[in-house]
């Protein structure tokens, strides 16, 4: 494919790596970060644009990453003609607003678990009370981003969740305006996810194992993610009975994306839990590097409607998020302190199968960039998931940060899940 000119616009610096890879295929890009403190990411490994309004003209591809109001300015430039890979108002809803993504799902023939919606602490106090049991809380609206305010309940009466909601009520009354209760279903947690070219799906899809907790065996605080698992797959039952569902409603409104659903199964059903409406992070880096069709190829593409299936590599993908003190938590003073312009050294050159988050370079030199700690994606590829797991952290061990660190079983509850969901029948291709 001739080069072409790529603007990518992003809130907070989460795509960077991904316009990085394109500007090593040969393509032109410009990446725009809107939040100040963020804005040294990716320095030094793509150009950067100071206004992207003032660059739409000269863009063959404006590329959103996330939701919060993107969706809204996506749509906007489509309806004047450019091709964009971005969100509607709609699908920003989907996972900014949890109950109503909920209430889609079921609209469009989907199970979902029940909830309830609540913008008082003292009223779902008085619910769980009423009504014990164990209980996820969930809040909405940008308060959802800061994954530890996420409280998965332990004890069968709720009186843990009960103790949380007092304490989130003394603390956090400004911050969470907007919360789900919902019941907690056991099982595996796996998540479904493909990309649309505004009119329907592109196969394969991807079938992902999150892992959001910071320590192994899934112990501490909840984090964004600190790795995942997944491989492609034509479509399965696990896929035909969620999004495929949402298929003609993501025509209607043009959606040009990633579009993923996270969920609970167990031998009764799939039971959803969030979607993401837009790329995931370190999602998109993993997929990238399991992808044979050139990204840069497949981004024109699909914003340009024309891409129905890609070339994706066989076998399996582990991605590891490696991170610098405070994540994941905000602590200015912890990151100035330990992390701030942390060098980034690598025993044995620079490695492909590196991917970059908050990172810059400076005469040659990668440092740690950006505000939150979290600096590399290291993937690994193979043709089980045990091989792909070795090989990434065969490579984590060519890196060298102070103070880095990162969870060692990414992929490892894959013998166990795969025999489950095999057994239930969720990865047969139908």
């Amino acid at each position: 494919m001739s080069s072409r000119k790529f603007l990518f616009v992003s809130w907070s610096g989460l795509i960077g790596d991904i316009a990085w890879q394109i500007h090593k295929e040969g393509h032109e890009v410009r990446y725009y970060v809107e939040a100040v403190k963020e804005r040294d990411i990716a320095d030094g490994f793509v150009p950067k644009s100071e206004d992207w309004r003032a660059d739409l003209a000269w863009a063959d591809v404006v590329v959103f990453d996330d939701t919060l109001g993107h969706g809204k300015l996506a749509q906007e430039l489509r309806a004047q003609g450019k091709r964009v890979i971005g969100g509607t108002e709609y699908t920003d809803r989907l996972e900014d607003d949890r109950s109503f993504g909920q209430e889609e799902l079921k609209k469009h023939g989907v199970n979902i678990i029940p909830y309830g919606d609540f913008d008082s602490f003292d009223a779902a106090i008085e619910h769980v009370k009423d009504n014990p049991g164990r209980y996820v809380i969930k809040p909405s609206g940008e308060a959802q981003n800061v994954k530890r305010r996420l409280f998965v309940g332990e004890e069968d009466d709720g009186q843990d969740v009960i103790r949380m909601l007092e304490a989130y009520k003394r603390a956090f009354s400004d911050e969470i305006k907007n919360f789900q209760l919902q019941r907690r279903v056991t099982g595996v947690e796996v998540a479904v996810g493909a990309f649309f070219n505004g009119k329907e799906f592109v196969y394969p899809v991807n079938i992902n194992f999150e892992h959001k907790k910071l320590f192994p065996g899934n112990q501490g605080p909840s984090t964004g993610e600190m790795g995942t698992a997944m491989f492609w797959s034509q479509p399965n039952k696990l896929f035909n009975q969620t999004l495929k569902k949402m298929e003609g409603r993501l025509a209607e409104e043009g959606y040009v994306g990633y579009v993923d659903l996270n969920c609970i199964v167990n031998g009764n059903g799939i039971y959803p839990l969030e979607f993401t409406s837009r790329f995931g992070y370190p999602t998109i880096m993993i997929q990238q590097e399991a992808m044979s069709t050139p990204i840069g190829q497949f981004f024109y593409e699909l914003a340009a409607g024309k891409c129905t299936r890609f070339r994706g590599k066989s076998g399996f993908q582990v991605g590891v998020r490696i991170v610098v003190p405070p994540f994941p938590f905000d602590d200015d003073a912890t990151f100035d302190s330990f992390s701030k312009n942390a060098v980034i050294v690598f025993k044995r050159g620079t490695p492909e199968e590196v991917h970059i988050e908050d990172v810059k370079q400076m005469n040659g030199q990668w440092l740690v960039a950006g505000t939150s700690g979290v600096v590399l994606v290291v993937v690994g590829l193979g043709l089980t998931m045990k091989q792909a797991q070795q090989q990434a952290y065969a490579r984590i061990k060519n890196i060298m940060i102070p103070n880095m660190y990162y969870r060692d079983d990414i992929g490892e509850r894959w013998a166990e899940d795969s025999d489950k969901l095999h057994s239930w029948g969720y990865l047969r291709e139908s």
